[in-house]
């Protein structure tokens, strides 16, 4: 790969798995901020590459990808086998369904609870909240009672999904007093293992994300941007 990949990001949104990806790859890359504080993810410039206004996009090689997910598994290919099961490893068929989990189930039920006012009226949000927490707290819990990847002391696409995912639940939303992830051992502990590592600081550095990234986040200070 003679082109270097670039990433159109914004600080502590999904782009962060994919910079954690093409951080573990080794993979070179560029940066362009999608400058979330001037609604930049609805600009034409933008929608051009990305017609859903949403972020991440990777521009590659083979043009513009969006869909985190669809991103990541794309990645993978670049260097079979060393972040997700490459074909014909028998832990392929379950990473790609915790992958797909991950990204059609977990993902869009916080999306609804950051945004309720793009599912439903004004006046239904306190239910659509309370029903959406609820199913997250059971999702949590099939992750904490099924996941055994969280004890993996390898990391790939599927940890860098998860991890961002539950610094958002105790970031973003109207409140966050419905989730504690004490309440989650395993999940506790795969957050405080996986913020130790190299990738994290690195992913910190660049997005000023917290020394306690995933475990305890606090809100990010980024060098630049704006994660909402």
């Amino acid at each position: 790969m003679t082109t270097p990949l670039i990433l159109h990001y914004a600080p502590d949104n999904a782009s962060l798995c994919v910079r954690l990806a093409l951080l573990a790859l080794d993979i070179p890359f560029e940066t362009q901020l999608v400058d979330r504080s001037i609604n930049a993810q609805n600009g034409p410039i933008y929608m051009a590459l990305n017609s859903n206004g949403l972020i991440p996009t990777l521009i590659t090689p083979d043009g513009p990808i969006y869909e985190t997910g669809a991103i990541l598994l794309w990645l993978t290919d670049q260097k079979p086998g060393h972040i997700f099961p490459n074909v014909g490893d028998p832990n392929r068929a379950a990473g790609l369904a915790w992958l797909f989990w991950l990204s059609n189930t977990l993902h869009p039920a916080l999306r609804m609870t950051f945004y309720p006012s793009k599912y439903i009226d004004a006046a239904s949000i306190p239910h659509l909240l309370n029903a959406t927490r609820s199913n997250l707290l059971g999702h949590f819990a099939q992750l904490e009672a099924h996941a055994d990847w969280l004890d993996d002391i390898r990391v790939g696409i599927v940890q860098f999904y998860l991890a961002l995912m539950l610094r958002w639940s105790a970031l973003y939303g109207t409140d966050q007093s419905w989730f504690d992830l004490a309440n989650f051992p395993r999940l506790l502990a795969f957050a405080k293992r996986f913020e130790a590592t190299h990738l994290a600081t690195q992913a910190n550095l660049a997005e000023g994300l917290g020394d306690t990234i995933f475990s305890a986040p606090t809100p990010p200070c980024p060098p630049e941007g704006s994660s909402t």
